[in-house]
C-alpha cells in the first residue's frame, strides 16, 4: 500500500496530501483495490465497452420549461392529475434569476440589463448522470393509462438526477489540476472502464458531459518529468430529445507535464498553455428521494423507484 503522501512536486503544482489520501480512500471504497500512482503502471488509453457508451440527450434548458412536458404525464399517471411535479418544475426553472444583459433600444445600440434566467441554466448535469448510470430506454411504457415514450423516460431521468449528489474526484483546487486529472482519468476510465462526468468549462457557466474514452501519448523529458498529450472523448447533448438518440461525440485535447518522484509515482504537474482545461471530474451516485441529504433540492413530487421502474 502506497504511503499517504507520495512526495512533493519538482516544479509544477504538487498534489496536496489530503487529495492523495482522498483518492486512495475513494478508490478503495468503490473498487476494493488500490489507486495507482505510478506512471508506468497506468494505461495510455481506455474507455467503456460499446454498450456503456452514454447516449446523447436533451439538457432541458430552463428557458424552454425544463422537463415540464414529461412531468405533466407523470402527474397524470401518479399524482391523480394534479399539477404537482409540473408546478414544482415551473417554479424551479424560473426562480433562480441573475442579471442578464442584452441589446436594447431602437437600433439595438443600448446595453440593457434585466433580471432573468440565464440561457445556460438547464439539466445538463441531470442528463450526464443519467446517461452514465443508465442505458438509453428503447421502448414505450404504459402506467395507469399514460404512455411514456423513450424521450419522456429520458426526461424523467434527467429530472431525477439534476440535484442529486455526485462524488467529486477533482481534489481541493478550484479547477482540477494536471496531475490529478491524469490519475483520475487513467484509474477510473482506464483501469475501471467507468464513465466520468465532466464539468467542461472553468468559469461561471457550468456545462456537464459524460466522458467515456481516452487515448494518450507521452515522452520522457527527464527521469522525473513526462510530457503527456491526452484526448478525452465525451457525449454531446442534443437539441431537444429524441426517441432514439443520435451518438454525438466530441473530444477535448489536453497537454501537460507530470512530475514524478524517485519511485516513478505522479506527484504533481502543470498544464501547458495550449491545453484544454476543465472544472471538475465526478461520478453520479444512486438517486435519493427529495429532501433527503444529497438531494435536498430535488422535485418532491416524483418518486425515485417509480421512475427507475419505468426505465427498467
Amino acid at each position: 500500500v502506497m504511503a499517504a503522501w507520495i512526495g512533493a512536486s519538482i516544479l509544477g503544482v504538487a498534489i496536496p496530501k489530503a487529495d492523495v489520501q482522498e483518492q486512495n480512500a475513494l478508490f478503495q471504497r468503490y473498487w476494493g483495490t488500490d489507486f495507482v500512482w505510478k506512471f508506468d503502471d497506468l494505461p495510455a488509453k481506455g474507455g467503456v465497452s460499446q454498450e456503456r457508451v452514454p447516449y446523447s440527450g436533451g439538457i432541458y434548458l430552463d428557458k424552454y420549461g425544463g422537463t415540464a412536458s414529461a412531468l405533466r404525464k407523470y402527474d397524470r399517471a401518479f399524482n391523480g392529475g394534479r399539477s404537482l411535479a409540473t408546478a414544482h418544475e415551473q417554479w424551479d426553472t424560473s426562480a433562480f434569476q441573475e442579471p442578464v444583459s442584452q441589446r436594447g433600444g431602437v437600433f439595438g445600440l443600448r446595453q440593457v440589463t434585466r433580471m432573468g434566467t440565464p440561457n445556460w441554466h438547464g439539466h445538463c448535469n441531470g442528463w450526464a448522470a443519467a446517461a452514465i448510470r443508465h442505458a438509453e430506454p428503447k421502448q414505450s411504457v404504459s402506467r395507469n393509462g399514460v404512455v411514456f415514450s423513450p424521450a419522456d423516460i429520458k426526461a424523467l431521468l434527467a429530472e431525477l438526477y439534476i440535484y442529486n449528489d455526485v462524488q467529486d474526484l477533482s481534489g481541493s483546487s478550484a479547477n482540477i489540476q494536471a496531475a490529478l486529472f491524469h490519475v483520475v482519468v487513467t484509474n477510473w476510465l482506464g483501469r475501471g472502464a467507468h464513465p466520468l462526468g465532466m464539468e467542461a468549462d472553468p468559469g461561471r457557466e457550468k456545462w456537464n458531459y459524460p466522458a467515456f474514452a481516452f487515448s494518450s501519448s507521452s515522452k520522457k523529458r527527464s527521469e522525473r518529468q513526462v510530457e503527456v498529450k491526452l484526448n478525452l472523448a465525451y457525449a454531446k447533448e442534443t437539441q431537444g430529445e429524441y426517441q432514439e438518440s443520435p451518438r454525438l461525440q466530441r473530444t477535448k485535447s489536453f497537454h501537460y507535464r507530470l512530475d514524478l518522484n524517485a519511485n516513478g509515482e505522479i506527484v504533481g504537474g502543470e498544464f501547458y498553455s495550449d491545453s484544454a482545461r476543465i472544472d471538475m471530474l465526478w461520478v453520479p451516485l444512486r438517486p435519493k428521494a427529495s429532501k433527503q441529504p444529497g438531494n435536498e433540492r430535488g422535485n418532491p413530487y416524483v418518486k425515485v423507484d417509480t421512475i427507475l421502474a419505468i426505465w427498467r
